[in-house]
């Protein structure tokens, strides 16, 4: 094996490794993001793109290179030297042997070089895709949480206002026989008043009565004085 196929042996065994190590299970893509997210790869990052469209024209050569040469040795005229000679026979099979290899070689060394660029690519889309599903998992969490406080706090407050108004109901039942009581008081409490004030009324006009028949008989009794002083006038 020459050396150039030597080196796509090595790259396509690298691409192999490095593909199964993507498949790993208990690896996650939060995980393989945050290796793709160190310093070498960023700086590498600018000089990514070029490597990997050099790549894949390197491995397009070798690929058509690679047919050409099975395309050559498994001609008419290749194998009508071979059957003639048992020794160019056997020479040209090992070419056509080694012209498939590097076929193969080359073809799936571009095939799984194209395969892990969409890999790598969708691995920090599903790491990006769960970070965001988890915070939106948290955010709907903290929604679900203040949902559910409020629904308590709105049920406490309900339970409250409910114990409150049978409370006030219960309060008012309680003061309704105090009330009609003191209603009955004060009922009372005005005839009272009305019976006093009609006393009072009359108390006041027997007086007024009264002052005028003190004022009647002060007046006959000055005129009994005034008629008996001439008399005794007269008689002296």
């Amino acid at each position: 094996m020459t050396l150039q196929w030597t080196a796509v042996a090595l790259f396509l065994y690298a691409e192999i490794a490095v593909n199964l190590m993507f498949c790993i299970p208990f690896i996650s893509a939060r995980r393989w993001r945050s290796v793709f997210s160190w310093r070498i790869w960023n700086w590498l990052s600018p000089y990514w793109n070029k490597c990997f469209f050099t790549m894949i024209m390197v491995l397009v050569v070798l690929f058509l290179d690679a047919v050409r040469e099975v395309h050559k040795y498994s001609g008419p005229e290749p194998m009508q030297d071979a059957k003639a000679n048992p020794n160019v026979f056997d020479n040209v099979h090992m070419k056509l042997f080694r012209a498939q290899r590097n076929l193969y070689i080359s073809g799936f060394s571009l095939f799984l070089w194209l395969i892990m660029r969409r890999i790598v690519t969708l691995l920090n889309h599903l790491a990006v895709t769960a970070e965001i599903s988890a915070g939106l998992r948290a955010q709907m969490d903290g929604a679900v949480k203040a949902a559910k406080r409020h629904q308590d706090d709105n049920s406490t407050l309900t339970k409250a206002l409910r114990d409150e108004e049978q409370s006030t109901s219960v309060e008012k039942q309680k003061l309704k026989p105090e009330a009609e009581e003191l209603a009955d008081q004060v009922k009372v409490a005005e005839d009272a008043v009305r019976k006093s004030h009609a006393e009072v009324e009359a108390m006041r006009r027997q007086t007024r009565g009264l002052a005028q028949e003190y004022d009647r008989l002060l007046q006959e009794h000055n005129q009994l004085q005034n008629v008996q002083s001439p008399t005794e006038k007269k008689d002296q």
